[in-house]
């Protein structure tokens, strides 16, 4: 039950997805409520009515908050291209600098103004008192844990699995088609140089009682070495636990043999991307999907979309009795 490689909610507006996943495990409802830490106080993520009013020590309603962040924003900026400006344009200089700048320094650990505006298009302001971090309709935790889901999805007869199997290109002999979720560099031996990925260190905390109250608070000042702290008991409210387990999560350049989790996507790594996809078309024989192989930050949702249009495109194949041998698809979606 604790996601050891950092807090997973699973949320979706897609009915496929969502019944897809229940096929495999209960899902319960779960609400993500995350609090942030900003200069010794505590607020709501993400920014919302109660944030704004808390934050400016006022009472505004909705359209003079709305009209107040306005007053706020550099409207100067009018087709923001980096995170910075995005969050100038849109919130202001006051908001960004508490919730933003040092958070996301940490993150990625480069200046927010080095990161495209599309990181922080995912965040949402909202001019009302809801503090669900999410907006989906499908919102949810599996009641016996990830683990569980992905042992009855293997589960199956026609799929053995390998542990412990380190992939060698010798492995494709016999084999009709091949669909990697690996890294895509990895794919080709890194010939052309490694991508940019961040990767993640857990320190493990364990106390009796509860550590913070909630599961996820946000550290968004850059003074303080991690990114946020999890507890998760909170991930799972239907169970009761006396005693709790509980991680900080620093965030750092991924290193050879670290688990890479997030792309960085920086100019010099989508030029180095590209030179990969150009690789990627001219491959036969294989079919290059998920996170890793597409270099893309996808929620699960999406990744579980993904992977079914695949699997539909591949079934469909077999039946026109095309076979795989020359099934392919963008790497980029």
């Amino acid at each position: 039950m604790v996601h050891v490689y950092g807090p997973h909610i699973f949320h979706t507006d897609n009915e496929r997805v969502w019944q897809y996943i229940n096929r495999y495990g209960e899902m319960m409802s779960y609400v993500n409520r995350v609090k942030a830490v900003s200069k010794g106080r505590v607020y709501s993520l993400p920014i919302n009515l109660h944030t704004i009013n808390q934050f400016f020590g006022k009472t505004l309603s909705p359209g003079e908050a709305r009209a107040f962040l306005e007053s706020q924003a550099d409207l100067s900026i009018e087709s923001p291209e980096t995170f910075e400006e995005q969050a100038m344009r849109f919130v202001g200089r006051a908001l960004y600098e508490a919730f933003f700048e040092g958070y996301t320094r940490k993150q990625w650990g480069v200046p927010p103004s080095e990161l495209p505006a599309s990181i922080l298009k995912r965040l949402p302001v909202r001019f009302n008192y809801d503090d669900n971090y999410f907006s989906h309709r499908y919102q949810g935790m599996p009641r016996d844990g990830y683990t569980r889901i992905v042992e009855a999805i293997l589960d199956h007869p026609g799929i053995e699995v390998r542990l412990k199997t380190r992939y060698d290109s010798a492995m494709r002999q016999g084999a009709d088609h091949v669909f990697w979720t690996g890294p895509l560099d990895a794919w080709f031996g890194f010939n052309l140089g490694r991508l940019g990925y961040r990767t993640l260190d857990f320190e493990t905390l364990r106390c009796d009682g509860d550590l913070q109250g909630t599961a996820v608070i946000n550290y968004c000042d850059a003074d303080v070495p991690y990114t946020r702290i999890s507890e998760h008991k909170y991930f799972s409210p239907w169970e009761l636990h006396e005693k709790s387990i509980a991680y900080r999560e620093y965030s750092r350049l991924c290193g050879e043999n670290d688990i890479p989790y997030y792309p960085i996507r920086l100019v010099k790594d989508k030029v180095l991307l590209e030179q990969y996809i150009e690789q990627a078309r001219r491959e036969r024989g294989v079919t290059f999907v998920g996170r890793l192989a597409t270099y893309r930050y996808l929620d699960m949702d999406v990744t579980i979309k993904e992977a079914l249009e695949v699997a539909d495109a591949a079934k469909a194949a077999l039946q026109n009795g095309g076979g795989l041998e020359a099934f392919y698809v963008n790497p980029m979606g």
